[in-house]
């Protein structure tokens, strides 16, 4: 199956976030933000052969309540989850091993 993340038409609580287990990377942007849409192949290239990685795609803006409880003022911010922890978090980033390390990081035994 080909890689493919979409924005979710209603995000998650920050109670389900917490709760999730395994490793997930959430994205917090929008559809139509440049640096958004600039990080996708970076994003992409990192996690389509990580069917062990969810990837939650959240689109963030004001009355959003999950990105807020992130701490989220930049889009995108990819936040690395491990069994509902943070482990890693990203802002915009420029380089596929900037992302590629933060999936090691999120794999890495505690």
């Amino acid at each position: 199956m080909p890689y493919a993340a979409h924005h979710l038409a209603q995000p998650p609580s920050r109670d389900e976030v917490d709760r999730l287990a395994g490793a997930t990377v959430v994205e917090f942007g929008t559809p139509w933000c440049g640096h958004c849409l600039r990080a996708q192949p970076l994003i992409e290239g990192a996690l389509k052969e990580r069917p062990d990685i969810a990837h939650i795609k959240v689109e963030d803006g004001p009355g959003q309540r999950l990105g807020r409880t992130f701490g989220v003022k930049l889009w995108p911010t990819l936040v690395f989850l491990k069994g509902g922890q943070e482990v890693a978090r990203l802002v915009r980033p420029q380089a596929q091993q900037e992302v590629l390390d933060a999936v090691q990081a999120t794999m890495a035994p505690v």
